[in-house]
């Protein structure tokens, strides 16, 4: 799916599936792009990603068919920008919890090539003309920025409480929940299922699809929550990553030829949380 028609699925309202993408091998791309999905999340506050790099997974993903969505390190128009620069479809800002920042992000995602004074003064008026003379501009505006997603993790207890300003910024695509930080933040650390959590998840989904914005989770810590919340309205689904399934695939197979010879397994130790 290319960035036209992630766009236009998520304004209408209908579900898409990525999964996050750790490896950089260059032999991964053309694998990745046999999977039944519409876009590749790539992760540059967790990761390790270079520019160059970065860029090159875009371009490639991009030319397979596979729109990439890149979360940015910090919630910088700047680096906005950047991704938007080396062939992102689209960026995710983590960690917002002001309107102010939304709107900071926006001009830097839907008002390109538009800088400085000018491009944060249009960001605070949505974008909207003041004189006849902008007209031109308007429309060279649009057209450039067609495709550019603009979407923001929730991920805190102060995010939750200023949720309706935040869905309220003219142009903002997608909200995503960040689960671990989430439940960290509301004091139920990886308790996924714990009614706090589960609550705060629903009420950002139904909030989120209220206002038209499409409501998103990157989730790996179980399909029957995702199935559930995305019946609810959930329809930005990002499910687990390359690294997490190689990880539960190749621990469940070992595990099964050890105790099938007999020899003696362990438990996986290390928890991922991305």
């Amino acid at each position: 799916m290319n960035s036209k028609q992630l766009m236009a699925e998520l304004k209408n309202g209908r579900r898409v599936y990525g999964t996050l993408i750790v490896s950089t091998s260059p032999r991964w791309p053309q694998e990745v792009s046999k999977l039944d999905m519409d876009f590749v999340f790539l992760d540059s506050e967790h990761m390790a990603l270079d520019r160059n790099m970065l860029s090159w997974m875009c371009q490639t993903y991009k030319a397979l068919d596979l729109a990439p969505i890149v979360r940015i390190p910090s919630p910088d128009p700047y680096h906005a920008s950047m991704a938007l620069d080396g062939g992102a479809s689209g960026i995710i800002a983590p960690y917002i919890e002001t309107a102010e920042q939304v709107k900071a992000l926006r001009a830097a995602v839907k008002l390109r090539p538009l800088k400085g004074q000018i491009a944060r003064q249009r960001a605070e008026r949505q974008g909207q003309p003041s004189d006849p003379a902008e007209l031109d501009l308007n429309e060279y505006i649009q057209e450039y920025n067609e495709s550019n997603l603009l979407i923001v993790n929730i991920e805190s207890v102060p995010a939750l409480q200023a949720l309706d300003d935040i869905l309220a910024v003219d142009q903002l695509d997608a909200v995503l929940i960040g689960p671990h930080d989430l439940s960290c933040s509301l004091g139920v650390p990886e308790q996924y299922r714990h009614p706090i959590f589960v609550e705060a998840v629903e009420t950002i989904i139904r909030k989120a699809r209220a206002a038209g914005v499409a409501a998103g989770i990157h989730y790996f810590f179980g399909i029957d929550q995702e199935i559930e919340w995305a019946k609810a309205g959930l329809n930005l689904l990002i499910h687990a990553s390359d690294l997490t399934a190689f990880m539960a695939r190749m621990s469940d197979e070992i595990a099964e030829i050890k105790l099938a010879l007999g020899d003696p397994t362990r438990e996986m130790q290390n928890r991922i949380n991305i």
